[in-house]
């Protein structure tokens, strides 16, 4: 316990929001494990943990491709301080541009409108500034797909059935891994299921739950309480013959505490919707524009 850094319990924190509210959604930004080539073909014979090895090909295929969207997020969450906020969002490569357009289902007043492009202003005025803001949203999202790579290796996959052209897959911690960090530690102790759809092969659904608390230091440097949870869905954007799959619900309830008592709490339920395709170039100016339309 002598070796566990405070920085490290409050990078179990973060690494479980990411893996938690974004889960297998986010390995459409980087490749996963190399699983093989791609293929749309479901194996006419094969177990689980094979199925799965399929759909983590295909995303890691389909990652290589991944377009630019603009699209409209009704997220409550903390971030929001409990509100419901619909906001329209472009995405860069460099981050997200966020443009608040309702609280609680009203219009913005002048003023918040007026506060808004001031910020949206700030941004296009300094995108270093604005990049070194989402790039340590960038550095969670990584260390959740650092995670995904153990999907095959850190969990056990069964129960394979088949309902409305989707496979649905259980998963639960295997016992015979033996994790090899805090982050993994967490991640580990999570059970829930997956859908699959089966002409794609692709990632429609993941959810999980925390069975049993987790604890680190024997619960006095952070302790997950058993109960939280988080589901993610992604859905194709078009009835095109490759249709990219988005992010469409995320839907998360942490609860936790962490050194000296701290409360850990990361709730958030967002749905994206009115996927719509920008240039892979979009420079922040550009993408605030296209964000105040």
């Amino acid at each position: 316990m002598a070796g566990i850094r405070t920085t490290e319990v409050y990078g179990v924190v973060n690494i479980y929001w990411a893996a938690g509210c974004s889960m297998l959604c986010l390995m459409l930004a980087s490749p996963l494990i190399g699983a093989g080539a791609s293929t749309n073909t479901p194996p006419e014979v094969g177990s689980a943990k094979q199925i799965v090895a399929t759909m983590l090909a295909n995303e890691d295929a389909a990652a290589q491709h991944k377009g630019r969207y603009a699209y409209l997020s009704k997220e409550r969450s903390d971030r929001t301080g409990g509100h419901l906020w619909t906001e329209k969002l472009v995405e860069t490569s460099v981050g997200k541009v966020r443009m608040l357009l309702q609280e609680d289902g009203q219009p913005l007043s002048a003023e918040r409108i007026s506060q808004e492009r001031g910020r949206l202003a700030g941004v296009v005025a300094d995108p270093a500034a604005f990049q070194r803001k989402e790039q340590a949203l960038k550095d969670d999202e990584a260390h959740a797909r650092t995670m995904l790579t153990l999907l095959p290796k850190a969990f056990l996959f069964d129960d394979v059935r088949e309902q409305d052209g989707e496979m649905l897959i259980d998963f639960r911690p295997n016992p015979d891994y033996e994790p090899q960090s805090l982050e993994e530690r967490v991640l580990h102790g999570m059970s829930g299921s997956m859908m699959i759809d089966a002409k794609s092969m692709r990632l429609h659904h993941i959810e999980g739950r925390m069975p049993t608390d987790v604890s680190i230091g024997f619960g006095l440097l952070a302790t997950i309480h058993a109960g939280s949870s988080f589901a993610t869905s992604r859905d194709p954007t078009s009835n095109s013959a490759t249709p990219e799959w988005k992010t469409t619900l995320i839907d998360s309830a942490i609860d936790g505490r962490a050194i000296l008592f701290k409360a850990i709490a990361r709730n958030e339920h967002a749905e994206h919707s009115n996927f719509i395709r920008v240039a892979d170039d979009l420079s922040v100016a550009q993408a605030v524009a296209i964000a105040e339309q």
